[in-house]
């Protein structure tokens, strides 16, 4: 009896095996946790086709909007762990969020996979074209002078943009009065129109404003300067060497898909994001590119959030 199952399970075996080598076999859903139109969605739809050529199966856009990407990255933590459902991340869902959130119904890090970072986005300091702050020096000194009231805007409390400038004014010991909106574009409409002194902003976002002229770069955040503002100076060259902050995103699954899974979508991923084409149309939309291997991405977010835990507690910024 005994070598009689022995056998049985001998046969099932390269069954077994061949069920996650036929991985995917069916339409994989790319869940996106913020509105259509957004630089988030724009690099789902750059992603999508080559992937859904490399792996010959429909890759579906899905956006998911919702309480600053939670929604959506609640969908695919709740969803079968199989590779079938995965989510394009923001800095916000794997790291801000679960120290703005007082109630998360999930642990960004416990239950969500790393499969790859792909971006990595300069926040750009920015002023209006009308304004007289006309460089990086004179921005520090107006917003050091008390006869003044420096302001910045951001997308909404503890978003990039508002994190970023926090960070700027904690480095660079300068008094700045944070006015949130809803989104950056409502944002972007009174730095043009002279209501804010100024904003801390994606540059995916702002790239197009810069180039008509409506909006005056200042600085870039990263430590390098952006190739697609290569006379933009950065703020660690401006006289703060330590000072970094950007936002990034990157692709994860649920917790405990298998690995091979895993190693097959950075694989293709990879594949994506080294071809030269491909990476052309990335500096487009003012992201660098950034493709390794899951275990540096689960390093790098772990990495993230213990720098983001300290400087919101600090803030005391809470989100309902």
């Amino acid at each position: 009896m005994i070598k009689k199952f022995t056998w049985v399970a001998a046969l099932l075996l390269p069954l077994a095996a061949g069920a996650q080598d036929v991985w995917p076999a069916k339409a994989i859903t790319f869940v996106v946790p913020y509105p259509p139109g957004g630089p988030t969605d724009l690099m789902a739809r750059l992603i999508a086709t080559p992937l859904s050529q490399k792996l010959n199966v429909p890759v579906i856009v899905e956006n998911k909007a919702g309480a600053s990407g939670n929604i959506g990255t609640a969908q695919v933590v709740k969803a079968k762990a199989d590779g079938y459902t995965i989510l394009l991340a923001a800095s916000g869902n794997l790291t801000a969020n679960q120290y703005l959130y007082k109630k998360l119904d999930f642990d960004p890090i416990k239950d969500l996979a790393p499969v790859i970072q792909i971006s990595k986005f300069p926040l750009v300091l920015e002023v209006s074209e009308k304004s007289p702050i006309k460089s990086f020096q004179d921005y520090v000194k107006f917003a050091k002078n008390p006869d003044n009231r420096a302001t910045f805007g951001s997308a909404s409390n503890g978003s990039p943009q508002h994190l970023g400038a926090e960070l700027f004014k904690e480095t660079a010991k300068v008094d700045l009065s944070h006015v949130p909106y809803k989104g950056a574009g409502p944002a972007l409409i009174d730095l043009m129109g002279g209501q804010i002194t100024s904003m801390f902003d994606i540059l995916g976002s702002s790239i197009s404003h810069i180039k008509s002229g409506k909006l005056r770069p200042l600085a870039v955040t990263t430590k390098e300067r952006s190739p697609l503002l290569p006379n933009v100076p950065s703020i660690a060259e401006m006289g703060f060497p330590n000072f970094e902050y950007y936002a990034w995103h990157g692709i994860s699954t649920a917790a405990g898909t298998p690995k091979p899974v895993i190693a097959r979508l950075n694989t293709e991923l990879r594949g994506i994001f080294n071809d030269p084409a491909f990476k052309a149309k990335w500096l487009e939309i003012g992201s660098e590119p950034v493709a390794g291997t899951p275990e540096e991405f689960a390093a790098f977010i772990q990495s993230e959030a213990r720098k983001m835990g300290p400087l919101i507690k600090a803030l005391d910024v809470h989100l309902d």
